[in-house]
């Protein structure tokens, strides 16, 4: 019971973090801070307008491949894998 309450709480853990990314890279940088992001440019566009349109989502997609890394990861710690 009580390896189950853990996996919970670490696969909990990782959702957190994953929103937490996700809220800071969509709302923060395309948003609160794309002032100041926009003085700094990156291929010619100003930053902030390249987190809000390209930025964030190749952000999402790694979020997506590190969140399924870390769960095969935390599966085979708490061998619940699939075979």
């Amino acid at each position: 019971m009580e390896d189950k309450q853990n996996y919970w709480s670490e696969n909990l853990r990782l959702i957190f973090i994953c929103l937490v990314i996700w809220f800071v890279v969509s709302f923060g940088c395309g948003v609160l801070f794309v002032e100041p992001l926009n003085e700094i440019r990156l291929g010619g566009y100003k930053l902030g307008f390249w987190f809000a349109q390209q930025g964030s989502i190749y952000t999402f997609v790694a979020l997506i491949f590190w969140y399924g890394k870390k769960m095969n990861d935390l599966d085979k710690k708490y061998n619940v894998e699939d075979a």
